[in-house]
């Protein structure tokens, strides 16, 4: 396939930016999207050009770092992904493809199309984890009864990455499908009711600081999410946090 792309150039957060065209001939509709950005950088360094800057790890749809903007959609056309597992075999000869980063006032560019996603990390430092019993005492989490359905649940909402996709679809800008399932995924198991007045608050009060916006009820973040997290969470994580608000009597 021969392509154009048109791609988010920003050598860095204080830069204004631009898109610039690149063309691309004989890509395989059998390579992955970052296979073919890896043709384009090899040809852009062969010329002593600047490569594309875009973040990546394990190209195996685990670690959420690849996320990009394609063609208006986060990871691009194909459901169920992340962009690493987007093949070129969902595009056409001629195409032109427009690559962004995710767009967020919580997510600043670094340099082209990568953000800065620590604002997740800090989410998670004010309350995703859970107290464990060190003293001598400590209980085998697998003696614990826990309901099938609801450790089905758990394990649902344990699969967020935090690529940040949810962030990306929605108008805007809600972080209430990535905290909501960080927040269910404990609030569904006993371990996780020690904390679980604390977790709520602090994690939510933490997304609103750093900038996210309120969700839409659009459900378009479920829709690009590459773990498929349902918008149900973000219901249990309201009744949580309206649960925790009250004053105890």
């Amino acid at each position: 396939m021969n392509l154009t792309l048109k791609i988010w150039r920003q050598k860095n957060a204080n830069d204004k930016g631009k898109m610039v065209s690149y063309n691309v001939t004989d890509i395989s509709e059998h390579m992955s999207f970052l296979e073919m950005l890896d043709v384009l950088n090899e040809e852009l360094v062969a010329k002593g050009e600047e490569p594309v800057a875009f973040d990546h790890d394990c190209r195996e749809g685990i670690c959420g770092m690849c996320s990009l903007h394609i063609n208006g959609e986060a990871h691009g056309p194909d459901r169920g992904i992340t962009t690493c597992q987007l093949h070129m075999r969902m595009f056409k000869d001629g195409d032109t493809i427009h690559i962004e980063p995710f767009r967020a006032k919580a997510f600043p560019v670094i340099k082209d199309l990568i953000v800065d996603r620590s604002a997740f990390d800090r989410i998670q430092q004010a309350g995703g984890y859970i107290s464990v019993n060190t003293s001598g005492n400590t209980q085998d989490a697998n003696a614990i009864p826990i309901p099938k359905a609801d450790a089905d649940l758990s394990m649902d909402a344990a699969t967020c990455i935090g690529c940040g996709a949810c962030v990306a679809s929605c108008k805007n800008a809600s972080a209430m499908l990535f905290v909501s399932a960080k927040v269910s995924q404990y609030a569904l198991l006993p371990q996780g009711q020690v904390e679980a007045k604390d977790r709520v608050l602090n994690m939510v009060n933490q997304m609103d600081k750093e900038g996210f916006g309120n969700c839409t009820n659009t459900g378009a973040c479920e829709v690009e999410c590459p773990k498929n997290i349902s918008i149900s969470n973000i219901a249990r994580m309201n009744r949580e946090y309206l649960s925790a608000s009250m004053k105890d009597d």
